[in-house]
């Protein structure tokens, strides 16, 4: 792959492809710890990654804010402003530029520069990589940021060329879209089908759901955190991250080792109830019992009370049928802001595309 004449060869020690949690902190760790001289570049007009693109109403992190950011400088941690359990896009966006600032890092982020290709040389035992900047950079070390949310996939299906509406995509949400008063059809239901689903219904003047498989999700429990829980995270911040990265779902809390059956039906029921009220998706599939991923009827056990849950909430039992899943509770594990309790809005319809093509 020889370099054409105009494109401008930039020698470096390293190059990291993304400019989101993983390609800022790799760009800091290079530069300002091993002293290396690197690049990150960033087909975006802003650092973030997938909290720069996903600004979609509702928009909202799963895991707890506490072990939701950076653990390579504790000053940093300490002086993180978030004060509720769950964090939302513009609080993450904005803490992940204070990042790329605090520590010198955005003069050598090149935004709006996609990598096209890139090869190796193994007797040179360096990296050429071409950019649609018509900028190419050789360096030893390669690192891949890339993220598993790069990339959007808009749905082709007959009819789609004749819409009058606009068609957007959460991955790629343009900042002057408001939804005040619009009818909105909203095509998917999992993480970010149901925040969408849930925040924007209440603005909208009417929402429908096109829905292909019901989901599993549990209430988030968002909410401010006192200040002595703010503190103990602080406080504990060596014990919060020993636990973190010795763990199996590095969530911040302790998974656990109690079998479904080993309790009778009622003491199960509490160890749901409690969980429910409490919130988190993660903490209600990992930290009730530690069989529900890895034992079906352990699974189903878990199942049947969000089961149980949707028919209580969900008004009218036709809808509460179609947003009922009946498959296994093995899906990523939503949490929600009153998903389930949106669907008995006068203004929201939900379409089962399986029972209605």
């Amino acid at each position: 792959m020889d370099a054409t004449a105009h494109d401008q060869i930039h020698e470096l020690d390293a190059l990291v492809v993304g400019a989101g949690f993983g390609g800022i902190y790799m760009l800091y760790k290079l530069r300002n710890e091993l002293g290396l001289d690197a690049v990150a570049i960033d087909k975006a007009g802003g650092v973030g990654g997938t909290w720069y693109w996903n600004k979609y109403p509702g928009a909202l992190s799963d895991s707890e804010g506490f072990v939701y950011q950076y653990s390579f400088d504790r000053d940093l941690y300490e002086q993180t402003p978030w004060k509720t359990k769950f964090v939302t896009q513009p609080e993450i966006l904005q803490y992940l530029n204070g990042v790329v600032d605090r520590y010198s890092l955005r003069e050598h982020i090149q935004l709006e520069t996609g990598m096209t290709d890139a090869e190796f040389d193994e007797p040179s035992g360096t990296w050429t990589v071409r950019t649609d900047r018509g900028v190419t950079y050789r360096c030893r070390f390669l690192v891949t940021g890339l993220g598993l949310l790069s990339a959007t996939n808009m749905p082709s299906f007959p009819g789609i060329e004749t819409f009058e509406g606009r068609l957007v995509h959460t991955g790629a949400w343009p900042e002057d879209l408001d939804l005040t008063g619009k009818r909105v059809g909203v095509i998917g239901n999992g993480s970010t089908g149901n925040q969408v689903i849930t925040a924007s219904a209440p603005i909208v003047a009417h929402l429908t759901s096109f829905q292909r498989t019901p989901q599993y999700s549990v209430p988030a429990g968002n909410r401010e955190l006192t200040p002595e829980q703010i503190q103990h995270h602080r406080d504990n911040f060596d014990a919060i991250w020993d636990q973190v990265h010795n763990s199996s779902t590095a969530m911040g809390f302790v998974e656990s080792t109690v079998e479904t059956f080993s309790i009778d039906e009622a003491e199960r029921e509490a160890v749901y109830e409690k969980a429910w009220n409490e919130g988190g998706g993660f903490r209600f599939m990992f930290e009730t019992f530690g069989d529900i991923a890895t034992d079906e009827d352990a699974n189903e056990e878990a199942a049947k009370f969000i089961r149980r849950r949707i028919a209580e909430v969900v008004k009218d039992p036709e809808t509460a049928r179609k947003l009922t899943p009946t498959d296994l509770y093995a899906r990523r594990p939503l949490c929600d802001s009153g998903y389930y309790e949106t669907f008995n809005r006068p203004n929201v319809t939900l379409v089962n595309v399986k029972e209605n093509p």
